[in-house]
């Protein structure tokens, strides 16, 4: 297994320079922050922010799944010895008479069939994944109470509590990195069921804050004429940003960069390039 020691100025960048160096996105490394940068008296004696990177095993299937019995040996055919069995051909079937034709025939319609419901979530893996998420925040050592909401086609886990907002991180990386876990371990047991971890509503309003900046930044590209960047963002939040532009037929928005992380560029209808970003 591949490990990388890198410095930064702050842990993120620290991060992006282990990144770097092994050439591998976010989520295939393990990180373990070995210490956090410092600023020193007066700017003097700082030291920089020292993660290891260490790149995660792939799963594989097999790990779970029980191997198969091996088939059974089948008996050998003897073929004939006798060369008239193998060049003769078998004889053909006597013809038949075709059927009278009909006066008129039918033409009939083909049945629409309804789609079939989805799947119902087992209550039994959803209450499996609050109780790891439960140990896991009591192991973070923060005081905060999880509970479940199943739905019809969803299963949400909720994080409750007066430092609950620790555990929604910046920009809510906290609950990304909680979910990719908790989604990893439901999915050694059943791959369709998808748990969504919030807390304090924080979901809901972010979206909000996602949409209406990408209204005001597509107003400035349109006025501007001239394509506008924002700040690097998680895959669920440019989701969300795309899906609120995608009807604007004088707007074309696209990803930039590598990584878990990139960044959202928008670009009017015949603009230039920015100078800087937003």
């Amino acid at each position: 297994m591949k490990s990388v020691e890198s410095e930064g100025d702050s842990i993120d960048a620290a991060i992006n320079a282990a990144l770097t160096t092994m050439g591998v996105t976010r989520d295939r490394v393990e990180i373990e922050i070995l210490s956090n940068a410092t600023r020193g008296l007066f700017g003097l004696g700082g030291r920089k922010a020292r993660v290891k990177a260490t790149l995660r095993a792939p799963l594989s299937a097999d790990l779970f799944d029980t191997p198969a019995e091996p088939a059974p040996e089948r008996p050998a055919v003897r073929r004939s010895e006798d060369s008239s069995e193998r060049s003769s051909p078998p004889p053909a079937p006597p013809a038949r008479p075709a059927p009278p034709a009909r006066a008129a025939t039918t033409t009939r319609q083909p049945s629409t069939m309804p789609a079939p419901p989805a799947a119902p979530i087992d209550s039994a893996l959803v209450e499996r994944a609050r109780q790891v998420l439960a140990d896991i925040v009591q192991r973070v050592g923060v005081t905060a109470e999880v509970t479940a909401r199943v739905e019809a086609d969803r299963a949400t886990l909720e994080l409750s509590g007066d430092a609950s907002g620790i555990l929604i991180g910046r920009r809510g990386q906290m609950l990304d990195a909680l979910e990719y876990i908790i989604n990893r371990v439901v999915s050694r047991d059943d791959s369709a069921t998808r748990i969504s971890i919030d807390s304090e509503n924080y979901r809901a309003r972010r979206r909000t804050t996602l949409e209406d900046l990408a209204r005001r930044m597509a107003d400035q590209a349109k006025k501007k004429r001239r394509q506008v960047t924002l700040n690097p963002m998680s895959p669920r939040d440019r989701r969300i940003v795309h899906m609120v532009l995608q009807g604007d037929r004088t707007l074309t928005t696209r990803s930039s960069g590598k990584g878990y992380y990139r960044k959202l560029i928008i670009i009017p209808e015949g603009g230039r390039a920015a100078r800087g970003d937003a």
